[in-house]
């Protein structure tokens, strides 16, 4: 083949878009002041300036809008969309027009056509047109491929293809960390960083909970009239900010009961996230299954199902106590209840509970009193295993306001 030949021209031109929404225009306000020496000359200037706001003139954001020049980026959890043409440039009928886009990723490539048959002939000045979509779900590069073959008029099957790269990149950064109640309910805190170039409209904010919990979302308050967001009516996350989301996860009642099974479990659920960008692209992304370090409980697990938020010195007072077996073998328990400095209990100590089988539970009543006044820990709880002779101790249960109930007369 001669190496000078020149290039085969094709009868067929091909051109690809990507579809998107145009832009807010920024400009960079210069200002100064009045004393300085070019006074209201720049005023005057932006005043006359057609693309800014009026009455607002040193604001960034322009009322024109400017479309897009080149593919640009595009955020993991976005939809890309393209338009593809591909115009007949010749004088002849061409027939058997097939054109195929598929979109390559680093670990997969995806076809996005909307058709795979053949159009059987495309005249002079006509043209096929096409729109693809694509839900984004990977970072990093991505390039779409789009292929025409046809056949001419003499018979001679030809065949191109055109290349269009560009880059996915992470719009949020999501950490999560967790904490574990003194009962079976697990705390989630979720901070999200909006890591783009513009402000987002966060439209949800959600947790999907494994099989075994029920989520309560702890981010608005609640008043007489309705439920207020504790972020605002305008749920607005400028570029590089991040907002604090809680969640709090309870065990379902059908597996409540059944310690061992709450014990060992470290799936949570996931993260919905919807978000709006610009002038309303919408995006959405799902975190993986969140996984938090199961709590070691021991063999047995003390908590409390009832107590007073507040009590009067040196009055008894109730609290229920709740004993979980956790281990894989039946237990015979005895409890022995020990003073300390400000918590007296009242009642026999070393009582007998029986034997209690594998992930069972006892509710105890007991009754005591405290002889300090302020925030005292409730502490001196012992339970004894007498088939293993294995001791088990309890302090910092809970905690629990001691007031006088007495107020000093006025002089």
């Amino acid at each position: 083949m001669d190496v000078n030949q020149a290039k085969q021209e094709h009868l067929l031109a091909l051109k690809v878009m990507r579809l998107t929404k145009p832009t807010l225009f920024t400009n960079m306000p210069v200002t100064c002041e009045d004393r300085d020496l070019p006074g209201d000359l720049f005023v005057r200037l932006m005043k006359d300036d057609p693309s800014t706001v009026k009455g607002a003139e040193t604001l960034i954001l322009g009322e024109m809008l400017t479309l897009p020049q080149n593919f640009g980026n595009i955020f993991l959890g976005e939809t890309f969309s393209s338009y593809i043409s591909v115009h007949n440039d010749s004088s002849q009928v061409v027939k058997d027009i097939l054109v195929k886009a598929d979109l390559q990723t680093s670990s997969q490539r995806l076809n996005l056509s909307a058709s795979n048959s053949a159009v059987s002939e495309l005249k002079p000045e006509c043209c096929i047109d096409d729109v693809i979509h694509h839900e984004v779900k990977e970072i990093g590069t991505h390039i779409l491929v789009c292929a025409v073959s046809y056949t001419t008029q003499t018979g001679e099957k030809l065949y191109f293809r055109k290349f269009f790269k560009f880059q996915v990149l992470k719009p949020l950064d999501v950490k999560t960390k967790f904490y574990n109640a003194e009962t079976d309910e697990v705390f989630l805190e979720a901070q999200i960083q909006n890591i783009t170039t513009s402000p987002m409209f966060m439209e949800k904010v959600s947790l999907e909970p494994s099989m075994m919990y029920n989520v309560t979302e702890l981010n608005s308050v609640s008043s007489d009239i309705e439920s207020e967001s504790t972020f605002g009516k305008m749920s607005y996350l400028q570029p590089l900010d991040t907002r604090q989301y809680l969640y709090c996860l309870k065990p379902k009642p059908e597996f409540a009961e059944k310690a061992g099974v709450i014990k060992g479990v470290t799936v949570i659920g996931k993260l919905d996230i919807v978000w709006k960008t610009n002038l309303g692209e919408r995006g959405r992304l799902q975190t993986s299954q969140l996984q938090r370090m199961a709590p070691g409980y021991g063999d047995v697990r003390l908590s409390l199902e009832l107590i007073p938020d507040t009590v009067n010195l040196e009055e008894p007072f109730d609290i229920t106590c709740k004993i979980t077996n956790c281990s894989e073998r039946t237990m015979d328990l005895v409890l022995e209840m020990c003073n300390t400095r400000s918590i007296h209990w009242c009642g026999v100590s070393g009582r007998q509970l029986g034997k209690l089988s594998p992930s069972a539970s006892l509710s105890i009543p007991l009754k005591l009193l405290s002889s300090v006044q302020g925030l005292q820990s409730i502490s001196g709880l012992r339970l004894t295993d007498t088939f293993l002779k294995r001791t088990y101790e309890y302090d910092d249960i809970a905690q629990v306001c001691v007031v006088c109930p007495y107020t000093s007369p006025e002089s």
